[in-house]
C-alpha cells in the first residue's frame, strides 16, 4: 500500500474519481475502462472479500486507518483479482485527500471518507451463477440504479439465490446501485441474461419455471401461486413506469400478480421484488 497526499482536486492521479454525478459519463467510461466505483469502508469491505481488486483508493485521514486495515488483510489473504492486478491491498496506491478535495474531485460531499476505483471482475455464465439455485431474481430493463440496488438488496435479505440482468437493465455495479445495495450487489451471485428469445431456452434448460410479475387479465394472485410454487422459479420483474416489455411476458411460463387495495394498481419494482421474494421464500 502506498499513501499518497494530494493537494489539487485536478491532480492526474484521480481521473477515476472525477465528475462521477455525471451519469452519462460514467456509463461510457466505467465498462470500457473495466472499473467500477466502491464507497465506503463497508462496501469496500465486500468488495474485497467478494474477490474484486483494487486500482486505487481515494480517502480522507478519519478513514484512512480502517481502509489501511481493510487492503493489508486483503493483501495477506491473496485474495483473487483481475489479471495483471495485484491481489487486494498488495501496492495498492491510497490517495489521501482533505474533504474539500473531495468534493471537488467528486461533484459532491464525500460524507462516507472513502472510495476505491475497483476492476471489474469477468462475469460469470448463466448456468454456473444459477447451479443449485431455487429463487432467482430476474431483472428486465430496469433503467434506474437506485431501484436495481434496492433489489439486490431485497434478494440478498429475503433468500433468492441469483439475480440476473437483462441486456439493457442498469450496471449493478453503478456507484448508486452499489450504495442502495449496502454492497450486497458482491454478496448476490449475478450475471447478465442475453435476449430473451436465448434466455428463455437457459432458464428452462436449468429447471426453471418462469414467472413474470404483471398485471395481466390471466395473471395468477401472488399467494395462490406461492402456494403450491414450482421447486426453481426465475421471477422477473420489469422496467420503471412501463413493465414488463412484451418479449419479457410472452417467454414467462406464468405471469404473477400482486393482490392491491386502496385504488393502487401496482408497487415499486423494488418493493415488488421484495414482497414476491417473501411470499416464495424457501426457508
Amino acid at each position: 500500500m502506498r499513501i499518497e497526499r494530494i493537494e489539487r482536486a485536478d491532480d492526474p492521479r484521480l481521473r477515476d474519481y472525477r465528475d462521477l454525478t455525471d451519469t452519462a459519463l460514467r456509463r461510457a467510461l466505467e465498462p470500457a475502462g473495466g472499473l467500477y466505483i466502491a464507497e465506503s469502508a463497508k462496501v469496500i469491505a465486500r468488495a474485497l472479500a467478494a474477490g474484486h481488486a483494487p486500482r486505487s483508493v481515494l480517502v480522507q485521514e478519519r478513514w484512512l486507518d480502517e481502509v489501511a486495515e481493510l487492503l493489508g488483510a486483503a493483501a495477506a489473504s491473496g485474495g483473487a483479482g483481475a489479471a495483471d492486478v495485484p491481489a487486494g491491498g498488495a501496492d495498492v496506491p491510497v490517495y489521501l485527500v482533505d474533504a474539500e478535495i473531495a468534493e471537488g474531485v467528486t461533484g459532491y460531499a464525500v460524507h462516507r471518507g472513502a472510495l476505491a476505483a475497483m476492476h471489474r471482475p469477468e462475469l460469470a455464465s448463466v448456468a454456473s451463477v444459477v447451479a443449485g439455485a431455487r429463487r432467482v431474481l430476474v431483472l428486465d430493463d430496469l433503467v434506474d440504479h437506485t431501484n436495481v440496488g434496492a433489489a439486490f438488496r431485497a434478494a440478498a435479505g429475503l433468500g433468492a439465490d441469483a439475480v440476473l440482468v437483462g441486456p439493457r437493465c442498469a450496471d449493478p455495479l453503478y456507484r448508486r446501485s452499489v450504495r442502495v445495495s449496502m454492497g450486497t450487489v458482491f454478496q448476490v451471485p449475478w450475471t447478465r441474461l442475453p435476449a430473451w428469445d436465448e434466455a428463455r431456452g437457459l432458464l428452462h434448460a436449468e429447471g426453471f419455471r418462469i414467472a413474470a410479475l404483471a398485471l395481466a387479465p390471466d395473471a395468477v394472485p401472488l399467494d395462490e401461486f406461492a402456494a403450491d410454487p414450482p421447486e426453481r422459479i426465475a421471477l422477473v420483474l420489469g422496467a420503471e413506469g412501463d413493465g414488463l416489455s412484451r418479449r419479457a411476458l410472452a417467454a414467462a411460463d406464468t405471469v404473477v400478480t400482486i393482490p392491491m387495495t386502496g385504488g393502487v394498481d401496482s408497487l415499486n419494482v423494488a418493493a415488488a421484488s421484495a414482497v414476491a421474494l417473501w411470499a416464495l421464500r424457501t426457508g
